[in-house]
């Protein structure tokens, strides 16, 4: 393991990095596990079925735009809610098409992975 400080954005941040083998494995095995998240929003967004569906937060952050408002038609793919997480903003998307029902979150609210966000019908 090597013991490194990263600054982002003038934060300063201590790392642990375990080193597999050779010089480009840590790069490789680093740029898979920041994708990772990105790929799991998507699953976790949709929760319900053709009734009242429930849109969740797939990670935890801060609510820094909601797009929509109560009563509004989405598609499915259209912007609900973006969460910023460790400086990166994340839109959370309609799983299908519908009309929202409820805003369950604000701007500038924390929320933790799971929280409902948003529900459509």
């Amino acid at each position: 393991m090597k013991n490194l400080r990263i600054t982002v954005n003038g934060t300063a941040y201590d790392v642990q990095v375990e080193e597999l083998s050779g010089s480009s494995a840590p790069v490789a095995a680093a740029a898979p596990a920041a994708a990772a998240p990105a790929p799991a929003a998507k699953p976790a967004a949709p929760a319900g079925a053709a009734g009242s569906i429930v849109v969740k937060a797939p990670m935890p952050g801060t609510v820094v735009n909601v797009v929509v408002s109560a009563g509004q038609a989405v598609k499915a793919g259209d912007d609900l809610v973006f969460i910023e997480a460790m400086k990166m903003e994340t839109p959370v998307k309609a799983p299908q098409d519908g009309t929202v029902a409820t805003i369950d979150v604000a701007k500038g609210e924390a929320v933790d992975s799971g929280k409902v966000l948003v529900t459509l019908n």
